[in-house]
Formats: structure tokens, C-alpha cells, sequence
């Protein structure tokens, strides 16, 4: 293993130019929707099955049609990866937030306390409750998503936003875990 791949994670990482067979085919994947390969995937080389999973799953809670818009989504990326302090996720995640947003001061006050920022009720709603299930799970009610629906959330949306939430703290631990690092580089540059 390269320096180069040593400090992608504290792992074994397989370069694109050493990819064979189905994690090839993965990487080309990636590379074509996503412009890059990100090194939270390329930290799973040594398990293509789960990379694949992985990206399936991303690409459905965060791309597909949802009542949560890109932006929203982008944003309970951020707060829930700052709730559990992934600066990986973070750095990515507010770098595509400010995609929408295009107001980094703002994107800033989001991954410093989303709390400071003006917003609608029903986002701020949304944002409390996903830190709540990041922090709290156990505590979850009934009535929390009784709330959430009284703000005009759908119960597709809830489901959207639960499963938004518990991607995220699945990829914040697979960042921490396996010291999964980024340059400024590696954060841009990315289709959103």
C-alpha cells in the first residue's frame, strides 16, 4: 500500500488503477454519476458487495424524488454529521449544501449550530428531530412525528428523513472508524 492510499484511511484502500473485476466496474460507476470517487467509498475497496449496497442506498435517500428538497437533505446531512462531530461528512456535505445555498457564511453558521440560522418552522422541526434520533433514539415518540406531521410533513417524508438520518450516522461511523481523511481537493468537484 501507496502513502497516498495509507492516508486515505487507516485501512488498506484499492486505487481505481489497481481495480479489477467488480470493483472496476463500481468505480467507473461512480466516476460517471458522481464525477469522482470519494474516499469514504473507496475506503470499502476491499468489500465491493457493501460499497455497492452503500452507493445504492445514497443514491436513493438523497437523490430521488422525496417531499425533502436536495437542499434539505444536504442540510440534515450536515447537522447530523456535526451532532456526531465527522468532520469528513461535514466538510462534504456543507460543500454541497452550499451548492444550493451559495452563501458559505451560511453554510457555516449550519455546521456550527443550525439552532443560529432563520428558518421555517417545519425545517427547524426537521433538524431538531433528526439530531434527536442521532443523539436520543431510544427517546423517539409517537408524538415527535405527530409534530413533524402537523408542519405539513407527509409520512413519506418522515420516512425519508429517518432514513436520511440513519444513513448518515452509518456513514459518520464508517468515516470514524476507519479514519477516513479528504484534502480540499477531494471535497469539490462533485455532481450534485
Amino acid at each position: 500500500m501507496t502513502q497516498s492510499e495509507k492516508t486515505r484511511a487507516w485501512i488498506e484502500v484499492i486505487p481505481e488503477e489497481a481495480a479489477t473485476g467488480e470493483l472496476k466496474a463500481l468505480y467507473e460507476e461512480i466516476r460517471q454519476r458522481r464525477g469522482k470517487i470519494a474516499n469514504i467509498l473507496a475506503a470499502q475497496s476491499l468489500h465491493p458487495g457493501a460499497l455497492r449496497a452503500h452507493l445504492e442506498l445514497y443514491l436513493q435517500v438523497m437523490f430521488s424524488r422525496s417531499g425533502l428538497s436536495r437542499a434539505e437533505r444536504e442540510l440534515v446531512a450536515v447537522v447530523v454529521s456535526a451532532a456526531n462531530r465527522c468532520g469528513y461528512c461535514v466538510q462534504h456535505h456543507a460543500e454541497a449544501l452550499n451548492a444550493y445555498w451559495k452563501d458559505p457564511e451560511r453554510v457555516a453558521r449550519a455546521v456550527e449550530d443550525y439552532r443560529k440560522l432563520v428558518l421555517p418552522e417545519r425545517t427547524r422541526a426537521l433538524l431538531d428531530h433528526a439530531v434527536k434520533l442521532t443523539r436520543t433514539p431510544h427517546q423517539v415518540t409517537q408524538a415527535d412525528l405527530e409534530r413533524l406531521r402537523a408542519l405539513g410533513w407527509t409520512d413519506r417524508d418522515l420516512l425519508d428523513l429517518t432514513l436520511i438520518v440513519a444513513y448518515f450516522n452509518l456513514v459518520n461511523r464508517i468515516a470514524l472508524g476507519l479514519g477516513v481523511t479528504l484534502t480540499a481537493e477531494e471535497v469539490q468537484g462533485y455532481r450534485y
